[in-house]
């Protein structure tokens, strides 16, 4: 859309998408190439969506990691052989 200089309408026409939604495409894109992803977006970008998924798992793992912490402590403080 930006590369080939077209215009809202002919986004509209090509894709079938509204005009918000091609709206939201351009603003999302321009703020990628600036290096300013959106929160709460998927990147457009292979690579950036790719450490997007990379994040969430180091995210999810530590989460993991903190509650396998604290159970390990219950498990420890309520077996007395343990102690």
């Amino acid at each position: 859309m930006i590369i080939e200089n077209y215009t809202h309408q002919q986004v509209m026409d090509i894709s079938g998408a509204g005009y918000t939604a091609v709206a939201r495409w351009k603003e999302q894109y321009l703020a990628e190439q600036k290096g300013e992803p959106i929160e709460g977006k998927t990147a457009l970008n292979p690579d950036k969506r790719r450490i997007q998924e990379l994040e969430k798992q180091l995210a999810d793992s530590k989460m993991d990691v903190a509650l396998l912490k604290k159970a390990t402590a219950f498990f420890i403080r309520d077996n007395p052989a343990l102690k």
